[in-house]
């Protein structure tokens, strides 16, 4: 549902009304930017792996409305709306990386659900002692969500702090304190959860990936991977829309008198 809104704002909002989406880009890139921020801390407190992984989300969909607003801010920077596109294929890069990172430790949540019937992360502990399979995977989605490079959340995140240096270093800066939160919050739940001693008896009698969950979990980490290292195929294929997306962002809508 999250997406939906993304898409509503790139497929509606900005084409059809660019002149209100303008006046209120403020607006916007404001919310964006709590979003990212103050969302990542409110993941940081967070005792439940679901409810972190949810704001997570909110903190990531931040770069999604950001990326697509700047384009404004960009024009009145450099008089051209040529440097959007970086903010506009991160945006829609963010969309697709956010659903398989996001989906992926979901799932991963729902695995442990399914064999401990708790998301409370002090309920866990030394999980990859006794599913390394599984731990591999987690530590992988985990690093995927962080933005590190080589997976699918670098790329998106990379290009939307790219287009928002062109629009205002402020925002660069606010968008880039994700890299310090999300590593914050992320890794922090891999520590607790998966390293360390077995926690306790329940943990221990915990069973790894059966071949369902492994390919499941495996076709999205390909997924993540491929889009991290070769994203020229996408970003080809969203070329002749941000294109036309970028003229419509040229044109006013309010016929003149």
């Amino acid at each position: 549902m999250l997406k939906m809104g993304g898409y509503g704002l790139l497929r509606f909002s900005l084409p059809i009304t660019p002149d209100a989406s303008r006046e209120l880009d403020w607006l916007v890139i404001g919310l964006s930017l709590i979003a990212v921020v103050y969302i990542g801390f409110v993941a940081l407190m967070q005792s439940d792996m679901k409810k972190l992984i949810a704001y997570s989300s909110v903190a990531h969909m931040g770069f999604v409305t950001l990326g697509a607003f700047l384009a404004f801010d960009i024009q009145g920077s450099t008089g051209a709306l040529r440097g959007a596109v970086n903010g506009l294929d991160g945006a829609m890069i963010q969309m697709i990386s956010h659903g398989l990172i996001s989906g992926a430790l979901f799932l991963c949540i729902g695995v442990m659900y399914d064999r401990l019937h708790s998301r409370e992360i002090s309920a866990y502990g030394g999980v990859i002692n006794v599913m390394p399979k599984f731990g591999a995977f987690m530590v992988l989605f985990a690093l995927a969500n962080c933005g590190l490079p080589g997976t699918s959340g670098f790329v998106g995140e990379f290009l939307v702090i790219l287009a928002a240096f062109k629009a205002n270093v402020w925002f660069a800066f606010l968008a880039a304190t994700t890299l310090i939160l999300g590593a914050a919050y992320t890794l922090w739940l891999v520590k607790r959860v998966i390293f360390g001693p077995i926690a306790n008896d329940q943990v221990a009698a915990m069973k790894d990936l059966n071949g369902r969950e492994f390919l499941v979990l495996g076709v999205l980490a390909v997924a993540v991977l491929a889009l991290g290292l070769w994203p020229a195929p996408l970003v080809q294929t969203m070329e002749a829309t941000v294109q036309h997306l970028l003229q419509q962002l040229a044109v006013s809508k309010i016929p003149v008198a």
